[in-house]
């Protein structure tokens, strides 16, 4: 299946034009400079060409591969996922739970919300504004997500997300036969071998061991979507980060 690659160099609403230096001819480029007042609409402006854009690609028969510096950018992805009238499975791997809501979260971080709200918890206003209806829990794998705050862990608990909190078990794992979406963010990475991370979390798996994961599902043949939430540029010493998040990508995706 033929990639096509689209940047937002954003982190939410902020731009991040350390990313841009990833763009290879071909890929399509997000940058939208919304003037409105609040985050959130701010945000959906993004979101709103960015869907369009996977949509079309999917329309075509290819795959979308969306690049942005935070994971509520996978509202966007969904939204161009829904447009093009496919339900894939999401597979989320992070570090962290991504499950917070407003009643959750202690730092009230919108950017520890996007799964909460792709399944319909909390905070609705950018799926209301793209038009996204609410994945079923039942359709979400959550892989690692070592680093979860106590209200947000048992709010996951009581949900029917499927918690693999070894990234390994997915190559055992029986997938229904449906379209995958992989998001992937790659603080999932231990910063031990990936450091160039706003939010590290110790004692994850290794570069070597995602990889082997990564290439599990690539053999799957049914990734009809990947959305990656970048390391921070703006601390990543002599590219090592970027260099081995791309590589990794690169067995998800081939070249």
């Amino acid at each position: 299946m033929e990639n096509q690659f689209i940047l937002t160099p954003y982190f939410l609403d902020r731009p991040l034009p350390q990313l841009e230096t990833l763009i290879k001819p071909g890929w399509q480029v997000v940058d939208v400079a919304s003037h409105k007042d609040d985050q959130q609409a701010r945000m959906a402006d993004l979101y709103e060409p960015l869907a369009d854009k996977v949509a079309e690609i999917l329309l075509r028969g290819e795959r979308p591969v969306s690049i942005a510096g935070d994971c509520c950018t996978t509202i966007g992805v969904t939204a161009g996922i829904q447009r093009a009238g496919l339900d894939p499975m999401l597979i989320w791997f992070d570090a962290h739970g991504d499950f917070n809501t407003w009643e959750t979260s202690p730092s009230g971080f919108l950017g520890g919300m996007p799964l909460a709200m792709l399944v319909g918890r909390g905070e609705q206003t950018l799926l209301e504004a793209l038009g996204v209806k609410a994945i079923r829990e039942d359709r979400v794998i959550l892989s690692d997500g070592r680093d979860l705050d106590p209200a947000e862990g048992e709010a996951l608990a009581a949900s029917q997300v499927t918690h693999l909190t070894d990234v390994t078990q997915l190559v055992s794992y029986a997938l229904p036969e449906v379209p995958l979406h992989i998001h992937f963010d790659v603080d999932v990475i231990d910063s031990g071998d990936a450091p160039a991370m706003s939010y590290p979390a110790a004692n994850g798996p290794s570069a070597e061991t995602l990889k082997g994961v990564f290439h599990h599902l690539a053999g799957t043949g049914r990734i009809k979507a990947v959305s990656l939430s970048s390391w921070n540029p703006e601390i990543d010493v002599g590219l090592h980060t970027q260099t081995l998040c791309m590589q990794l990508l690169r067995s998800l995706v081939g070249d």
